[in-house]
């Protein structure tokens, strides 16, 4: 009970005639694949600092400060670490493609 493939290869052959290629089309998808890559690198560098920053503090907490060594288990003490990480990666990825995002809109109208 589903659409045959000859009838939905029909209609995407059909969709696809209908769009115009922009000339400019292979460059925007080129320079936002760039953005990625250069958020997800930038996202990368971030969440490793952000790992060593926070893993240091809180192992040596563990072993020195009673509190700490009574009440984080070594699960509170990932959560803490990986939570760290988590953020910087995201928040140091979505600058950094809003940054190149908006280089390409001043690229793109003639703005530098």
């Amino acid at each position: 009970m589903g659409i045959s493939s000859e009838t939905s290869d029909l209609l995407a052959n059909r969709k696809k005639s209908f769009l115009i290629p922009s000339p400019f089309e292979d460059e925007k998808v080129l320079r936002t694949r760039q953005c990625t890559q250069e958020g997800v690198r930038a996202g990368t560098k971030a969440a490793v600092v952000a790992c060593v920053a926070s893993a240091v503090p809180t192992l040596v907490a563990v072993r020195k400060i009673p509190w700490a060594k009574a009440n984080l288990n070594y699960t509170a003490q990932a959560l803490i670490i990986s939570g760290a990480s988590i953020a910087a990666y995201f928040i140091t990825a979505d600058k950094t493609i809003l940054e190149c995002a908006r280089k390409n809109t001043h690229y793109k109208s003639g703005y530098k």
